[in-house]
């Protein structure tokens, strides 16, 4: 059976690039995208798209209704520093939206449901080093707390309705198509921007910040990988580990510098580096690898090498 998938927020970050993965696999007219305003245009242009409120339950179920939908993918989230400026209205979006599709799971108006978790989980007490799947997990942000509790829910829904949720916790994530959302590793995006416009970078974090990173086109194969295995493969219903490289700003700059020799950085850290501090180092992710065969593909240079190359042309096309 051809799926007919909802995107909820497909203008973010993640969401954009997975709608347009999900329309050249299962076509445009079998993908609705939908967000709270016309501001991407790219994804308003390339197929259906619905103005939708992830936070208003009616005006979902119609959408569903109206466009017959069995899968959906929850996008929609504020992220974790812009969650700390906001956190009612964090706290707010991010779970009155995954109460709303797991509801509607529940009734039977959806088969099948993604929802992201995040790294933001753990805190300050969860063992930095290969950080396990069933650890200590104590979020120091509003963001995370959110998806600590929406994990919970999910793995509730699942055991006590048979709901069809899968989920997992994303690193940060990079990508030369879209700009970051508002998320403490908004850096590792951000410094190649800056490397090519003015061969300098002022980095909000320390240099020695060690976080786990992915690619866009390894979050973007995951996400289709969890969601493409059979039912009895996915054994964890509150959200799977994932991890791809971990690396500093320190790292980065020697990668990048690689290409651009007189790139230059500095350290100015912020409130977010108070939030990097509470998060994993390195991430075990083993279970995802032997229940539903995850392996990653892009290395810390093969990112670097795709980032420069890729901002590069875009830089030109613009110009």
């Amino acid at each position: 059976m051809t799926p007919k998938i909802l995107i909820i927020g497909a203008c973010g970050q993640i969401g954009s690039e997975l709608t347009h993965k999900l329309r050249s696999i299962h076509g445009k007219d079998n993908v609705i995208a939908s967000d709270i305003s016309y501001n991407n245009l790219d994804i308003v242009n390339s197929g259906t798209f619905e103005i939708l409120d992830a936070q208003d339950y009616t005006s979902v179920k119609i959408c569903i209704d109206k466009h017959q939908i069995n899968t959906v993918y929850l996008m929609a989230a504020m992220l974790s520093a812009t969650g700390e400026k906001y956190p009612l209205k964090a706290w707010d979006l991010n779970m009155d939206s995954l109460f709303h599709v797991l509801n509607l799971a529940k009734e039977g108006f959806i088969k099948k449901l993604f929802w992201p978790s995040s790294i933001a989980v753990f805190g300050p007490t969860t063992p930095k080093e290969n950080t396990p799947q069933y650890t200590i997990m104590e979020p120091s942000t509003v963001y995370g707390i959110t998806k600590q509790v929406g994990e919970r829910w999910c793995e509730y829904y699942h055991n006590q309705y048979g709901v069809d949720v899968r989920s997992i916790r994303y690193p940060g994530i990079i990508s030369w198509k879209t700009l970051p959302g508002g998320g403490t590793t908004d850096y590792a995006v951000e410094i190649y921007h800056k490397a090519i416009a003015d061969n300098k970078y002022e980095c909000f974090l320390s240099e020695e910040t060690e976080l786990p990173m992915m690619f866009m086109d390894d979050a973007i194969k995951a996400t289709l990988d969890i969601m493409d295995a059979k039912p009895e493969a996915i054994k964890i219903r509150s959200s799977y580990n994932l991890s791809a490289v971990s690396f500093t700003p320190k790292d980065m700059t020697q990668s990048i510098q690689k290409h651009l020799p007189d790139f230059t950085i500095s350290y100015k850290p912020d409130f977010r580096q108070k939030i990097a501090d509470s998060w994993p180092k390195s991430i075990d992710d083993s279970n995802a690898r032997e229940d539903w065969s995850w392996k990653h593909s892009f290395s810390l240079d093969d990112i670097t090498n795709e980032m420069l190359t890729n901002l590069k042309k875009k830089e030109v096309e613009t110009n």
